[in-house]
């Protein structure tokens, strides 16, 4: 797989609307996209799914990765897959991801744990997580799709706060439901602010981590704006021999997002 610089499209462009962000990414040099799940809920209709399917084909840039729904993110929720009163909501956007990577060639989805639920057992969340987890892992294999689960900050209520957290999810789906095809996806930021060892976790666990996202800390801005040296890790990924993909997944803090990225780079993979 050739990586590509990628785009967030949710977190980048937000100035304009959903449809209109892949044009913006490719105006901007960018021949690759992800995005948060960009409808209103969970199950959109299929009117809908078209117009976002057409809006990103129209534009002539691949979406490389989508996350699964998340619930009310604005609200502070992460992610169904450990939530036991959404198990057929989310198994059924499950359905409609995979739906769309067979139209779009997404070869990567984010599965967000979930907050811890008052009044849940947290050993029931997690049980319920290992079934929803192994189930997208087995969708997924149907269009060679990796799901990836996702150490987060700033959510106290979200269980997986390293990689280590995250390692030891996708290992009880291994065991419990032999799906080996989970995937570590290694947000530079929150493993930072988390207070993870970005140089360990890489040396760790680099055949587990199937996707890379950066944006700098403090602030969750461009690189540049904060104190990660991102030469740094992104040398050290290539060294140890990720050559997947690189999401900017951050929010930008001046008037041009993408000042520190050349333009001749931007369409190009972060390791040429």
């Amino acid at each position: 797989m050739t990586a590509h610089f990628v785009v967030n499209c949710s977190t980048l462009f937000t100035d304009l609307p959903v449809l209109q962000r892949p044009q913006a990414a490719r105006d901007a040099g960018f021949e690759a996209i992800e995005f948060w799940w960009p409808f209103a809920d969970a199950v959109p209709g299929d009117t809908e799914v078209d117009v976002f399917v057409r809006a990103v084909s129209d534009a002539g840039v691949t979406l490389t990765a989508l996350n699964f729904a998340g619930g009310d993110m604005a609200a502070g929720e992460r992610g169904l897959v450990s939530d036991p009163r959404q198990r057929n909501v989310f198994r059924d956007n499950v359905d409609i991801a995979i739906g769309i990577a067979e139209r779009l060639g997404t070869t990567a989805f984010n599965a967000l744990y979930g907050n811890r639920v008052d009044g849940v057992d947290p050993r029931q969340q997690d049980e319920v997580a290992v079934e929803n987890l192994a189930y997208a892992g087995r969708v997924a294999e149907r269009v060679d799709a990796t799901v990836l689960v996702e150490p987060l900050s700033g959510v106290a209520a979200y269980p997986l706060r390293t990689a280590a957290d995250v390692i030891a999810v996708t290992d009880r789906v291994r065991d419990a439901e032999a799906v080996t095809t989970l995937r570590l996806l290694a947000d530079l930021y929150h493993l930072h602010v988390n207070g993870d060892d970005l140089g360990t976790v890489i040396d760790n666990y680099i055949h587990r981590i199937g996707h890379v996202q950066i944006a700098d800390a403090p602030g969750r801005g461009e690189p540049g704006s904060g104190t990660i040296d991102f030469a740094e890790y992104l040398a050290h990924l290539e060294n140890r021999g990720y050559r997947g993909n690189v999401s900017l997944e951050y929010f930008a803090t001046g008037p041009d997002p993408f000042a520190w990225l050349p333009p001749s780079r931007r369409g190009a993979s972060p390791w040429s």
